[in-house]
């Protein structure tokens, strides 16, 4: 009987390479990096099922080897070739499946909040090639900041007017701003058009946006910065003295009530 100790090392070591092929992204081409904490997520997510998917797989072809081996008989070169082979295209099919889609333009406001910031930030990842170098900058930088924006809509109901703001934001001037550019043929993008590029044009409507966001994301951020400084405050009158009780009553009108302050003791009066 031939020696297979070569071919048996040489199919696992194209095994092992597929498999860490296919979960940096497969050979058809590297997916866009991420811009953003939602897109990642998403992209972690299929990537998981994909190595479950591959391990179930494996083991299910290995297991039904084992009870062939032992109802009918040794497997031999032939058999073990077999099993090694279903290994190979087990890892190299499944490890293309699930694939993360691009979201179409009209579910990036759907959803809940984590589901609109995840859609827009891989739609924006799967635009981002075909857009000047300045834009592409202010993409990464919407990633960054629709992550946050995310983080202050936890919480709110769609009836709320900030939702139905940050769902027109996002969902509609964003992408609409990107198609419009994108309708534009490649070579007239960099000729002037009443005193301005389309390239020049998409950065300063990009960076108008992106303002936008940082705006709509600390207005959101307003009532937790006031209830965190009253509770700094407190904690310093509670365990400062009185100076810090008289710098809190100093403090502007936010609207929050301050707490009432009258029956806990200083730290000087014990």
């Amino acid at each position: 009987m031939p020696d297979t100790t070569r071919d048996s090392d040489r199919i696992l070591r194209e095994a092992k390479t597929s498999l860490a092929v296919q979960r940096d992204g497969g050979t058809h081409r590297p997916g866009p990096r991420s811009i953003g904490k939602g897109s990642a997520e998403v992209k972690m997510k299929a990537l998981l099922k994909r190595v479950r998917n591959i391990a179930l797989a494996v083991v299910a072809i290995w297991i039904g080897a084992g009870i062939f081996s032992a109802v009918i008989g040794p497997l031999l070169f032939w058999g073990f070739m077999a099993t090694l082979l279903a290994t190979v295209v087990a890892v190299g099919v499944l490890g293309l499946y699930p694939k993360v889609k691009t979201p179409r333009r009209e579910e990036l406001k759907l959803g809940n909040p984590a589901q609109m910031v995840a859609r827009t930030e891989l739609w924006l990842e799967a635009q981002r090639p075909a857009l000047p170098p300045p834009a592409q900058t202010l993409v990464d930088q919407l990633g960054v900041q629709l992550d946050a924006l995310g983080l202050q809509l936890k919480g709110l109901g769609d009836n709320e007017p900030a939702m139905a703001e940050v769902r027109e934001l996002v969902g509609e001037y964003i992408p609409e701003t990107i198609d419009n550019y994108r309708k534009i043929p490649v070579h007239l993008r960099a000729e002037e058009y009443a005193g301005k590029t389309a390239d020049q044009r998409l950065t300063e409507s990009l960076t108008k946006l992106s303002g936008e966001v940082d705006r709509v994301t600390r207005r959101l951020a307003e009532g937790a910065l006031d209830d965190l400084a009253i509770k700094s405050r407190y904690l310093e009158y509670r365990y400062g003295g009185a100076e810090a009780l008289e710098d809190m009553r100093e403090m502007p009108d936010t609207g929050v009530p301050l707490p009432d302050f009258s029956a806990i003791p200083s730290k000087q009066s014990k």
